[in-house]
């Protein structure tokens, strides 16, 4: 569930609502109907995130014909909710030391860190609001933290004023 969140950006309710069927394992990707937009989209699925899902599903996952991927610990092993991802996240999130200060918590943050990470690697605004799953590149202004080192490449060098310039009075003196 983790993985889907930092690796795709996939929100907490469609890791929550990720079925069987949502996996296409042979072309190698993930198709789900967002549950917030009710847009289709077609996320890779990368090798770790299908490593982790198998181990998942051969170690930890209860016996159960249900159809989501990812179920509740406890007995009546019903699917997790959006909420139960955000819990897991938190606390892995807490346990690695992470702080978190003022940023957002939980799954969420993870979210916000996936969009930083394709900003950091130079990837276009239209492709991380793709990523997404946004409809329009503003709604994903808010996940996008100011890069500074990307902001010191953009920064004009500007040339020493001449000492003269400040000793003037009532205007320029040419």
């Amino acid at each position: 569930m983790i993985l889907l969140a930092i690796k795709l950006g996939m929100r907490v309710s469609d890791i929550a609502g990720l079925k069987f069927e949502d996996i296409d394992w042979d072309k190698h990707i993930l198709t789900f109907t967002q549950f917030k937009t009710k847009k289709s989209i077609t996320l890779p699925l990368l090798p770790e995130i299908g490593n982790a899902i198998i181990d998942y599903l051969k170690y930890a996952r209860a016996v159960s014909d249900e159809s989501h991927c990812f179920l509740q610990q406890l007995s009546p092993y019903k699917k997790v909710t959006a909420e139960d991802v955000s819990r897991v996240a938190r606390f892995y999130i807490h346990r690695s030391g992470i702080s978190l200060k003022e940023r957002k918590h939980g799954a969420h943050a993870l979210r916000h860190s996936f969009a930083s990470e394709l900003l950091g690697n130079k990837t276009s605004l239209p492709v991380i609001s793709e990523a997404l799953g946004h409809g329009h590149t503003s709604s994903t202004m808010p996940y996008l933290r100011i890069d500074i080192n990307q902001l010191r490449q953009c920064a004009l060098d500007v040339s020493l004023v001449p000492s003269i310039f400040y000793q003037q009075k009532g205007g320029f003196v040419s």
